[in-house]
């Protein structure tokens, strides 16, 4: 069982709690851990999806249960089958998502309190192969004083790690970008994907993202901070996350309109390096939509969004992009248009977006 640091924080204790952020975790009074997205909530849920559940199929143990770990976000929504209180109308994203009562939270993983808690007590690592490379790491994070901008997230942030986890990080605004961009520098640490391994890179993604050639492919996924750490292996990636102080998404509302796949040209990146990401595009061609004249709509559509991390970095400006998502229109405090949301909080297909040329 894993070290007491690894059960996260009781919402009970009327201790101060850290403010809940985009990919913190929360577990509910029926063992259920969800991944917290963005960081604009309501006031009855935190939104979330389900990323680990009790299940006697699992390969993960947590409290001295059997869990399985759920990685495509569209299955919560039958995960939480009997439980329609974990399903809530979003309106920064326009429709029905899955999320966490607030009155059920029972214990708060935060990413930045994990890291400082590794760090503080290795051996609750040391005898996993990852966890050695991941004690390397935040060995270094430590000396550089980036433990605040930098957390960790995934099986580590829980206690449910095993011999095939991954490491997972996140850092936290400009400081924490340019942290994190010098830890992903140090080859002793951590290796680029090259040569063969960029085969399983893109096996890896692949089946999150159907459609795209491998060329283009990598070359989304090399403007990622991702590699292979020097030890054991492992996948080792960092998510850049929106500053505690960015209010970018707090006004928006959006309004889905239906299903539109395109391809447009990337005129702005500037908001797409951290999650959520928003890149301004223009659109060139329609290429299907559940819409009628859908290329009315053509020159109005002027951003993609995704709250998810696979598209944050991806794509820069005078890029080409198929993208296949959902046709919103999107509302902040006087200013309003049309754009692509790219969450894919849909059971009927994959919205994806991918570097044409």
């Amino acid at each position: 069982m894993p070290s007491p640091l690894w059960n996260g924080s009781p919402l009970n204790t009327g201790r101060p709690v850290p403010t809940v952020r985009d990919r913190d975790y929360l577990m509910d009074h029926h063992g259920v851990v969800f991944k917290v997205i963005g960081d604009s909530h309501p006031g009855s849920h935190y939104l979330g999806y389900v990323k680990y559940h009790p299940d006697e199929k699992g390969d993960r143990r947590l409290f001295g249960r059997t869990y399985r770990q759920n990685s495509v976000v569209s299955k919560s929504f039958g995960i939480l089958a009997g439980r329609p209180e974990c399903y809530v109308y979003s309106d920064a994203l326009g429709c029905v998502i899955t999320g966490i009562p607030r009155e059920d939270v029972a214990v708060h993983y935060s990413c930045r309190q994990a890291l400082a808690a590794i760090h503080e007590e290795p051996d609750a690592v040391a005898d996993n192969p990852a966890g050695k490379d991941l004690l390397v790491i935040t060995e270094w994070i430590t000396a550089h004083d980036a433990q605040g901008p930098i957390g960790v997230t995934g099986s580590f942030l829980v206690g449910c790690f095993n011999e095939r986890s991954d490491i997972d990080l996140v850092c936290y605004g400009p400081e924490g970008y340019e942290a994190a961009q010098e830890l992903f520098q140090q080859t002793d640490m951590i290796r680029p994907y090259d040569g063969d391994d960029l085969t399983r890179l893109y096996i890896r993604r692949a089946k999150y993202m159907e459609g795209s050639s491998f060329d283009a492919l990598i070359k989304q996924e090399r403007r990622k901070l991702q590699g292979l750490t020097a030890g054991a292996g492992a996948h080792i990636n960092c998510e850049p996350i929106r500053s505690d102080r960015d209010r970018t998404f707090a006004r928006i509302c959006s309004k889905e309109i239906g299903e539109i796949s395109l391809l447009a040209k990337i005129t702005d990146h500037s908001e797409g390096l951290t999650t959520p990401a928003v890149y301004g595009i223009k659109v060139r061609t329609i290429l299907s939509s559940t819409i009628d004249e859908a290329d009315s709509f053509a020159r109005r559509i002027t951003h993609m969004r995704s709250y998810l991390g696979a598209y944050t970095g991806a794509f820069r400006s005078g890029d080409t992009v198929h993208l296949s998502g959902k046709l919103v229109h999107t509302q902040d405090g006087d200013h309003s248009g049309f754009g692509i949301e790219l969450t894919p909080w849909t059971v009927s297909g994959s919205y994806v977006a991918n570097l044409a040329g």
